[in-house]
């Protein structure tokens, strides 16, 4: 029995429990999605698949802290009592200046998704605030390797969500409830984070290493970042909801469950590999072994799709998405490009790199130019968007093996690809 016990403890404090933990976190995420595909239709769940595509892009800001923490905590853990101190002082900043700038941008929000109610898109503005502070604390955690609160944490970042979800879309299917339900279940990983930095360390006086302003320069250039590549993967149901009739749009929406599934089922790989990706003497093999599982895992979820594709249905909304059935394996390649951009991404900002985000870029603009100018049917957009990704998923993995096989010096000598 005390055996037993040992193993149990020593799996939920080891990097397995993350695979659990986000393994749990996916399902609730994408069960609410599914949920709410079923329940609200394809025209309102379009709407409420935006306002998703809409948090996670302005998320990118909780990502740079998160990530920010983690590589400053893996790289230097002599001083992650400072760092923890200054990380949360600037995360509170942040997000109270992210929910104001959002809350006055609503307007805009609501017009530019045609959603007809300022208070859906306002809803925006309150989320994007717990969901800032959750980066900061996460990547604390993520850093100092504590798996197991950190695991709680992204549990409690899915689960309410669908719970109250379900119950809110199941007594009024409409978009707002849904929003409602968001909001509500983001508050509950924040309470779990402060719990879990609820010691004081006593920390050391800031210095220039560490300082706000340093945190705030290597945060505003990990979110431009992960800004890129999130704008880049949402921007596609945006652009449907614009050059689309609103059926092929929310058509559209739904077939995107399935990529985004794709997407972040191997999202623990990510979480777990990036503070040894930070550290140069880990990088090279933290990469390469983690881009090898991350391909692995998505030509499994496309060949289940093929074979199972009567099942892959039930995933993305049942008999009201039957026109897309036959694209649902393009739908899971799409997720497997994904799945291996963002971790080329975080690679880069592990070692603090600058001139591969810039790639990213202008595959947003092509994306932009060819997705409003040449796509007019749900196919045609389907494949402007895979090209772009496949374009650009060789052009960042050409430059990562590219700074792998050199010995230069660190990133901060000069900016690298």
């Amino acid at each position: 029995m005390a055996l037993t016990k040992t193993k149990i403890q020593g799996f939920l404090h080891s990097g397995g429990s993350i695979a659990v933990a986000m393994a749990i976190m996916s399902v609730a995420t994408y069960g609410f999605t599914m949920v709410a595909a079923r329940l609200l239709g394809p025209r309102p769940y379009g709407a409420i698949a935006s306002l998703m595509a809409v948090l996670l892009v302005v998320g990118v800001l909780s990502l740079g802290l998160q990530a920010t923490a983690a590589r400053r905590i893996s790289a230097e853990p002599e001083h992650v009592a400072q760092i923890e101190r200054v990380i949360m002082a600037v995360t509170y900043r942040a997000a109270l200046v992210l929910g104001l700038v959002l809350l006055a941008a609503a307007p805009l929000i609501d017009r530019i998704l045609r959603l007809h109610s300022l208070p859906t898109a306002a809803m925006v503005a309150a989320t994007a605030v717990p969901l800032t502070i959750m980066g900061g604390q996460a990547g604390i955690l993520q850093g100092e390797r504590r798996w197991w609160p950190l695991g709680v944490l992204y549990v409690a970042s899915g689960v309410p969500r669908f719970a109250i979800g379900t119950a809110l879309m199941a007594w009024r299917p409409t978009e707002t409830w849904a929003m409602v339900a968001v909001l509500i279940g983001s508050f509950v990983p924040v309470l779990i984070g402060a719990y879990a930095l609820r010691h004081d360390r006593s920390p050391a006086e800031d210095t220039a290493l560490h300082g706000q302003v340093a945190i705030l320069r290597e945060t505003g250039h990990n979110s431009q970042a992960l800004l890129a590549f999130f704008t880049l993967s949402n921007l596609d149901v945006i652009i449907a909801r614009n050059v689309l009739d609103p059926h092929e749009a929310g058509l559209y929406a739904g077939g995107l469950i399935l990529t985004k599934a794709v997407l972040f089922l191997p999202q623990f790989v990510v979480v777990i590999a990036f503070p040894s990706m930070s550290t140069a003497a880990e990088r090279r093999r933290s990469l390469l072994r983690s881009l090898g599982l991350v391909a692995m895992l998505g030509v499994a979820c496309t060949a289940g799709v093929i074979v199972l594709h009567d099942i892959a249905m039930i995933f993305v909304g049942g008999d009201k998405y039957a026109a897309i059935e036959s694209k649902l394996w393009l739908f899971a390649v799409l997720g497997t490009a994904l799945s291996m951009l963002q971790l080329l991404v975080y690679a880069v900002l592990a070692r603090q790199g600058r001139l591969s985000t810039y790639v990213v870029w202008v595959a947003v603009i092509a994306l932009v130019g060819l997705g409003l100018t040449v796509a007019d049917t749900l196919t045609g957009l389907l494949v402007i968007v895979s090209v772009i990704d496949g374009l650009l998923l060789a052009a960042l993995l050409g430059f990562s093996l590219w700074r792998l096989g050199e010995h230069s010096p660190t990133p901060e000598a000069a900016p690298t690809a």
